[in-house]
């Protein structure tokens, strides 16, 4: 698969299609995001998956975010798997990035990862290498849901009573943008006091990502403290699939019910 990537990546550089391509460089026996501009390079291109590099997975859509701020008028490509592509889809739809100055590379995710994060569309849309594996049910979901009203809010308060604020959720998002950040904001929550409000913190976040989350896990992934962080968005991706049939980035052209007013659309 990793020789097909670099294929594509090597015929957007040469072609000078684009500027640059945002990937991961497995170099000193560390992977890390990297920006290609020259197929030299691609010697030191990963995929970041277990067989590669243990793993490895990083918010390149951010990463292009910060590029293409400084460089509006170029190209760039990047690495895309099929939660980046939802990532691109809402970063299109909220003016975060050009969708005529990005090339998206896709390749799906090995079953593996696939059935660690429970995605429902492990493969983009678009792919330059790999094979499409069928969706994983939502089990992590259906076990919180069994619980009954009493244990869901004990198993939560005791969550986040672990939480440190350092803020590594929101800041490893590929789907954090906003230049003012409601989880800073005084009247929502309290500055210096450990733990946080709860369950205002954590609550507050999820709403703000209710129709921007893709389910990368990353967020779950950064958190020192291994809060369930993965568990409550895809609770909340579920309400916004079950009430509105929406499921963030799932649909390149759909826009979200949050930024719609009036009822709710007939199912």
């Amino acid at each position: 698969m990793i020789d097909r990537v670099k294929q594509k990546i090597n015929e957007l550089l040469s072609g000078g299609s684009v500027k640059g391509v945002v990937a991961l460089a497995n170099a000193n026996g560390h992977v890390a995001p990297c920006l290609f501009q020259k197929g030299d390079d691609l010697q030191h291109l990963s995929l970041g998956d277990r067989e590669t590099s243990g793993d490895a997975r990083y918010p390149l859509n951010k990463v292009l975010t910060t590029i293409a701020r400084q460089y509006p008028d170029e190209v760039f490509g990047v690495l895309v798997r099929g939660c980046d592509e939802r990532g691109l889809h809402i970063l299109f739809r909220l003016n975060q990035l050009a969708a005529d100055k990005v090339v998206p590379i896709g390749i799906s995710c090995p079953e593996t990862l696939a059935l660690q994060c429970e995605c429902k569309k492990p493969w983009p849309d678009e792919m330059t290498a790999g094979e499409k594996s069928q969706g994983v049910a939502q089990k992590r979901v259906e076990a919180a849901e069994g619980l009954d009203l009493k244990e869901r809010f004990s198993f939560w308060t005791e969550q986040f009573s672990k939480c440190i604020k350092c803020y590594g959720c929101r800041d490893i998002c590929p789907m954090c943008f906003c230049k003012e950040c409601s989880l800073e904001c005084e009247d929502l929550v309290s500055k210096g006091d450990l733990p946080v409000d709860i369950p205002v913190f954590h609550l507050t976040r999820a709403m703000h990502m209710a129709d921007r989350c893709i389910d990368c896990g990353l967020c779950e992934e950064a958190c020192p403290a291994d809060i369930p962080l993965r568990l409550l968005y895809k609770k909340t991706s579920k309400i916004m699939n079950t009430e509105f049939g929406f499921t963030s980035g799932m649909n390149k052209n759909e826009i979200s019910p949050l930024s719609m007013m009036g009822p709710a659309p007939k199912k």
